[in-house]
């Protein structure tokens, strides 16, 4: 059967983008893997045009690979089926200049079919496509926005650790917390502002930064847009456009959920509200938010199917050592208004603007699963009206027990056996995640840290 291509009709962009940057020598086609790792080619302009008519090819072992990109070939994608290939189409509206090249190169955002030309299943956009099709019928759309977490690091580790970067301006290391600060903004400010600069060129919406609450860290803000699918594909472009700015900068990056003992980890918080199709109007506004039906059933939902998030939500091992009372990251299914010690924060400022804020997800999540999982539940709430209880009020940490699991192989057990998340992600889908990071695990546990050294090489 001859597949036909869904974005053909996309050519026009394709001929208007390459009208206006005739100096573009390459593009970069990219696709996202399970653990949010960017992969693809890299072709020549002259073949764009066929990359628009009949897609490229790759391997569906990409989305098998563990965070090391090695097969794993437990999820029977890879020698299982002869390593073959499906194929991959543009999507719509992603073609942009790569500012940061040195010779002018673009990039275009790709997602994986099958042959035949239907979405891949094992696509994380497609996990997230599938979950996003059932408010469809419920008459809704679906506004979200990321606030992306990381921080600038020395090229040059210390003794295989991270290190903050000198500042170009004083040439010293930060060393203090001094949240929202904005002289820590100024030491790093070429580099910072060319980040906005260079996501304004590439038309992602980011509108701010601010200094986070570790010596180097910083937030960046995505604006809201009524697209899910593409406010996932405005977080993973994002992250390789701060990586490669700051690598022009003579710095790195790093998204990792917790890279210095003792500091903040890195979260990746999203704010969703829900749209009424016909009339464009928030559903979860109101001056009340304890009074919308629709807004504490979609918490509810939230908070039931939290523990089963989980390995979406924090996908590796060090994921699980970001949590604490003390650097605001929520370990219990909880809700409240206006307060940043919760795992779903209300925020009060605008009637108009209601929505959910979730803030457990580290840096390290893959946006297009962590967003499934919420909107699943969301999904789950709203259909099954589930009531999330009294908001928490004060400091919750106080007033509740951990109680989502606090390590990556609880995590995969509750995902694995949970009843309702199987009814919103594909059985077959959650196997292969689980066998991904079960292969991670089992290597992470064969290893030996320098700490086990240290304190029994030569005591026992």
């Amino acid at each position: 059967m001859t597949s036909v291509s869904p974005c053909a009709r996309s050519s026009r962009e394709m001929n208007e983008f390459l009208e206006a940057h005739p100096d573009t020598q390459y593009v970069d086609l990219l696709i996202s893997d399970m653990n949010g790792v960017v992969r693809g080619k890299r072709i020549e302009r002259a073949s764009l045009h066929k990359v628009y008519e009949k897609g490229i090819n790759l391997p569906a072992s990409l989305f098998a690979l563990d965070i090391n990109g090695s097969t794993v070939e437990s999820t029977g994608l890879g020698l299982d089926i002869g390593d073959a290939d499906r194929i991959c189409y543009p999507i719509p509206g992603s073609l942009a200049d790569e500012p940061w090249q040195k010779r002018p190169t673009a990039q275009l955002l790709m997602t994986m079919h099958e042959l035949e030309g239907e979405p891949f299943f094992a696509d994380p956009r497609e996990v997230l496509r599938q979950v996003v099709s059932k408010f469809d019928a419920l008459g809704l759309d679906i506004c979200a926005a990321f606030e992306l977490e990381f921080y600038l690091i020395d090229q040059d580790n210390l003794n295989g650790r991270p290190q903050p970067p000198r500042s170009p301006i004083s040439g010293k290391r930060p060393q203090s917390t001094q949240v929202y600060l904005i002289d820590d903004l100024d030491e790093y400010a070429d580099c910072l502002q060319d980040m906005l600069e260079a996501a304004k060129e590439q038309g992602l919406p980011a509108d701010a930064i601010v200094k986070e609450s570790a010596p180097a860290q910083f937030e960046v803000n995505l604006h809201h847009v009524a697209d899910p699918l593409k406010a996932c594909d405005y977080a993973i472009l994002l992250k390789r456009l701060i990586k490669n700015v700051a690598y022009d900068h003579e710095m790195d990056t790093t998204f990792m959920a917790k890279p210095y003992p003792g500091q903040a980890g890195n979260g990746l918080h999203v704010h969703i509200s829900l749209l009424d199709k016909k009339t464009g109007k928030n559903i979860f506004a109101s001056d009340d938010p304890l009074e919308s039906d629709t807004l504490r059933h979609a918490i509810g939902g939230v908070l039931q199917t939290m523990p089963a998030s989980m390995a979406f939500l924090c996908p590796n091992i060090n994921s699980y050592r970001r949590f604490g009372a003390q650097f605001y990251v929520p370990n219990a299914p909880s809700w409240g208004l206006d307060n940043r010690t919760v795992a779903l924060r209300v925020p009060t400022d605008s009637s108009d603007n209601v929505r959910i804020e979730h803030r457990v997800a580290g840096a390290d999540a893959n946006p297009y699963l962590m967003l499934a999982a919420i909107l699943a539940g969301i999904h789950h709430g709203l259909t099954h009206q589930v009531e999330p209880g009294a908001p928490i009020e004060g400091n919750s940490y106080e007033q509740l027990e951990q109680s989502l699991p606090n390590n990556l192989r609880d995590a995969l057990r509750a995902l694995d056996d949970s009843e309702v998340l199987n009814q919103y992600i594909s059985p077959d889908y959650i196997d292969i995640f689980v066998a991904c990071k079960e292969s991670e695990l089992a290597e992470f546990e064969v290893s030996i840290s320098d700490l086990e050294y240290n304190w029994y090489l030569h005591t026992v």
